[in-house]
């Protein structure tokens, strides 16, 4: 076959470098910048080129963050994420919102507290942004809001009780997703803050998003301290919890079963029986059984997990009794091993154990006992 060659001075199409990512970055009130990031410049000396783009001072209060659902902030340690095709969005700095975030939440105004709070609880799960808000003292702020809520607002709970409800529901949020990033230790926290929440799984039952973040503080409470435990285990009790396992909302069902877990595992040794007993005393299983296994919808992998914990908790508390050995010259003891052997064995093999040597059926017997597990 002919070879063809391509003409000296044609140009050959070259792959970009892989240290350039192509970007849109948006900006309020003006259509989107089109540019090249290379990643091997620093951040902020990017950020500067898009701000003198626009003839934006102070560069140093601005920065890139994704403009997708999360808004996540991009930072040194995570820019190697971006993609070619990605959407930016040119915002205030991570330092400056949270100061902003933490002025706002204290306004003297309902509406403008409701709103920045619900920009809090989304801005929380951007461990940048947390940083800078926990650096604010931000949760002592928010659980603060929290013990002295209900007194402060009574008289707003009467009158604009949908608005305080939302509110509740965002400072719990905000505060759940600021702990989740493992910055702040549980062990802070005040028995009023504890009590509180605590109440809240009673008080605002019929709230779903209140009792889901109220379970998850607790819960969170009693794995990561012990002390945190003891407290909590005053505040709360199974007969509490109870109620939230016979509703329809799964989440919470889930929520529910963990706190139980949660108490369960870190109760002492002495305390876990007794607590199995009040469990058995107030029909746990059966409640299980008929509004979360038996109703008319799947189980989701989150309940499942919970579920099987429960069970293994459970039965770890028979292992003594398991592992006991039986006294051979306690005939009451004997009496019930050889029922059981009789229910498992003989209704299928009831002819044949009338006939044979005593030899034959004691082989036989000792086969059947170890099939149980006997030794």
């Amino acid at each position: 076959c002919p070879v063809v060659l391509a003409p000296k001075n044609s140009s050959v199409a070259m792959p970009p470098p892989a240290d350039i990512v192509k970007v849109a970055i948006e900006w309020p009130g003006v259509f989107p910048k089109l540019m090249e990031i290379d990643q091997k410049k620093p951040l902020s000396s990017i950020i500067k080129e898009v701000c003198d783009g626009w003839s934006l001072a102070n560069h140093d209060q601005f920065a890139l963050q994704h403009a997708d659902s999360s808004n996540f902030y991009i930072t040194e340690k995570n820019r190697n994420e971006i993609k070619n095709g990605a959407i930016l969005r040119l915002t205030t700095s991570p330092a400056q919102n949270a100061q902003q975030l933490h002025e706002r939440i204290q306004s003297s105004s309902m509406d403008a507290k409701l709103e920045a709070l619900k920009d809090l609880a989304n801005y929380s799960r951007d461990i940048t942004f947390a940083q800078e808000f926990i650096n604010l003292d931000g949760i002592s702020l928010l659980t603060q809001m929290v013990e002295s809520g209900t007194e402060r607002y009574q008289k707003l709970q009467k009158i604009m009780k949908p608005c305080f409800g939302d509110m509740l529901s965002f400072t719990l949020t905000a505060f759940v997703e600021l702990m989740d990033h493992g910055i702040v230790s549980w062990d802070t926290f005040s028995v009023a803050f504890i009590k509180k929440i605590a109440s809240y799984v009673n008080k605002f039952a019929s709230d779903i998003s209140i009792l889901q973040r109220s379970l998850a503080i607790l819960e969170s409470m009693v794995l990561n301290s012990h002390d945190l435990y003891q407290k909590v285990a005053q505040e709360i009790t199974i007969g509490q919890l109870i109620p939230h396992l016979q509703g329809t909302d799964q989440e919470i069902q889930t929520y529910t079963i963990a706190v139980i877990n949660a108490l369960f595992l870190k109760a002492p040794d002495d305390k876990r029986q007794e607590m199995a007993n009040i469990l058995a005393q107030k029909q746990l299983r059966s409640i299980i059984l008929t509004h979360v296994i038996r109703a008319q919808r799947a189980i989701n992998n989150e309940m499942a997990h919970q579920l099987y914990v429960l069970q293994v908790l459970t039965f770890n508390l028979l292992e003594d009794r398991m592992m006991t050995k039986m006294d051979p010259q306690d005939q009451a003891q004997r009496d019930i091993i050889f029922e059981l052997r009789r229910i498992a064995f003989d209704a299928e093999s009831e002819p044949n154990n009338s006939s044979g040597s005593m030899e034959k059926r004691k082989s036989m017997y000792t086969r059947d006992y170890k099939k149980l597990g006997f030794i």
